[in-house]
């Protein structure tokens, strides 16, 4: 049996960027990462980077304006061998930057825990056994598979994983789910000219964002053509030898709607990665690892980095995981999950969504003395350059203190601007910051400017 300082189960964001560190620090470390393909963790593989990829290579479809359906076709697979390239030359440059390590080994197969300081790890070949004075569980989050029948074995059903295999363009998409994930690969697939229909259960789209915020993405959304269901409960989904056809009833009329579609995506969510994990060996009771304020499992030598610990599920969190860690090892540990403050998130359909902080109901139920202001995205001369006016901006302000609670970017570029936003929050900055600040012209950031302008 090989023994390790450390142990680090799953190639994520968090626990490479660990690796990397520990061994500069002198330890021996073992990464046990199950699947070739997933050298680098999900991001790079199967997650932002290749999506984002393809949202991208959607938009450059868009600006050569394709006027046949084969045409779009030939565009999507010349962007899904593009995306291919990426993530290969990702993967690799990811998987050296450890295995040439001298104190690190890379271990392809499926870890489980046999105790608190023992990890079984099983490959195609052979079964071996692996000890670390502490272990760090890195292994993300995966799909969550609804109880539908016909899913199982249906050649047309996919996950957001196997659907980026995808070599053909479908016709027409059914999209069973209408949250975050479903809506990025709507407006990438009606992007490269795929027929789209969201059916979603809930009876109202996208509940975390305020409703004119919703309702300004579902409006740009039904603009390209993506036909969205509400209170709408897949039933089963049927196949024959050249499409599935998805069976659903509105849960409001209880009339039964049927869909025929080249391709179905399961976008329902996704869950902590543990199942195979074993955890009741290590001493770890529930399948939903729970950490402490220092990422630390109940078992003292365990500690859980990114999506398996719950969350929100983003690379750059795992990478704050891997931060919070290392200073506990070797600095003051003065870094805890609680610092996290005015964390943004954005939501890769066309435009992006970009949100931090309250937005206004948050706050009205809080019962927050605000003030709100919002503004067309087509009120600045950025969006009219680069021909993409759709959206609505909004920011939410303390009345009491001037100070930011919120802001909600539905607009071009925004995925970049709300960095921006975020660092004025951390930084303590009243709106009257943002409101004076001096941006480059023409700009998305300088939206900013008229934005908390509109605050009095």
């Amino acid at each position: 049996m090989k023994k390790y300082d450390a142990i680090i189960i799953g190639f994520g964001k968090g626990g490479k960027t660990l690796a990397a560190d520990l061994a500069n620090h002198g330890w021996n470390v073992a990464v046990v990462e199950r699947s070739t393909g997933m050298y680098g963790g999900t991001c790079i593989n199967i997650g932002c980077i290749p999506t984002k990829a393809l949202v991208h290579y959607a938009q450059v479809t868009g600006y050569r304006r394709p006027s046949t359906f084969e045409q779009y076709a030939e565009e999507f697979k010349q962007a899904i061998l593009a995306k291919e390239k990426l993530t290969s030359l990702l993967r690799e440059k990811n998987f050296k930057n450890l295995d040439d390590r001298e104190t690190v080994t890379v271990y392809t197969g499926e870890a489980s825990f046999r105790s608190p300081y023992e990890i079984v790890v099983k490959t195609d070949t052979d079964s071996f056994l692996l000890e670390g004075e502490k272990i760090f569980i890195n292994t993300g989050a995966t799909t969550i598979i609804p109880t539908i029948s016909g899913i199982e074995d249906n050649p047309y059903v996919y996950t957001s994983t196997s659907i980026m295999e995808l070599e053909k363009l479908p016709r027409h998409l059914v999209i069973v789910g209408g949250g975050y994930i479903g809506l990025e690969f709507a407006s990438m697939f009606a992007g490269f000219g795929s027929k789209v229909t969201i059916l979603e259960a809930g009876e109202v789209f996208i509940p975390r964002e305020d409703r004119d915020i919703a309702d300004s993405v579902k409006s740009t959304l039904e603009k390209k053509g993506i036909t969205i269901h509400l209170n709408t409960v897949v039933q089963t989904i049927e196949q024959d030898a050249e499409r599935a056809t998805v069976i659903c009833r509105n849960a409001i009329s209880g009339d039964t709607l049927r869909l025929d579609a080249e391709a179905v995506l399961l976008a329902t969510g996704r869950k902590p990665n543990t199942e195979s994990l074993n955890l009741q060996a290590a001493g770890i009771q529930t399948t939903n690892i729970e950490v402490d304020s220092k990422l630390r499992t109940n078992i003292p030598n365990i500690w859980a980095i990114g999506d398996v610990h719950g969350g929100l599920q983003f690379t750059y969190l795992s990478l704050d995981d891997y931060r919070i860690i290392r200073e506990e090892l070797f600095g003051n540990g003065f870094r805890s999950l609680d610092d996290r403050e005015a964390v943004a998130y954005s939501v890769f359909i066309d435009p992006p969504l970009a949100h931090v902080g309250l937005n206004e109901t948050q706050a009205r139920k809080m019962e927050k003395n605000i003030k709100v202001a919002s503004l067309p995205a087509a009120a600045m001369p950025r969006t009219r350059t680069i021909e993409q006016t759709d959206g609505l901006l909004k920011a939410v302000v303390d009345a009491d203190t001037g100070k930011i609670l919120g802001c909600t970017l539905f607009c071009a570029e925004s995925s970049e601007v709300i960095n921006t936003v975020s660092l004025a929050m951390r930084l303590g900055q009243d709106y009257t910051f943002l409101r004076d600040s001096i941006f480059t012209h023409p700009s998305m950031s300088e939206a900013l400017n008229d934005l908390f302008g509109l605050i009095k």
